[in-house]
């Protein structure tokens, strides 16, 4: 990185009042997103999120558990049906 050359104190000041206007700037950014995490972290976000994430895995899983289990179901009834 090539070192700036200034000629007056008042471009020094300049620079300096934007790298504090940028610092700042960059502070406000990190305080907000760190009350948008605080926010977004609470109990019902959470639970909200474990049965959206759960319903999902369910819905897209159904047809593979229904295959599975109607067998069973079936015997069940037969058997039920039959006397055994």
């Amino acid at each position: 990185m090539e070192r700036k050359k200034y000629s007056s104190y008042a471009e020094i000041e300049r620079d300096l009042e934007i790298l504090k206007l940028e610092k700042e700037i960059n502070y406000q950014k990190l305080v907000l997103s760190f009350q948008k995490t605080k926010e977004s972290i609470t109990p019902q976000n959470i639970v909200n999120g474990f049965i959206s994430s759960y319903t999902g895995y369910v819905k897209k899983s159904f047809p593979e558990i229904l295959q599975s289990i109607l067998p069973f179901v079936i015997n069940w009834f037969i058997n039920k049906k039959r006397g055994h």
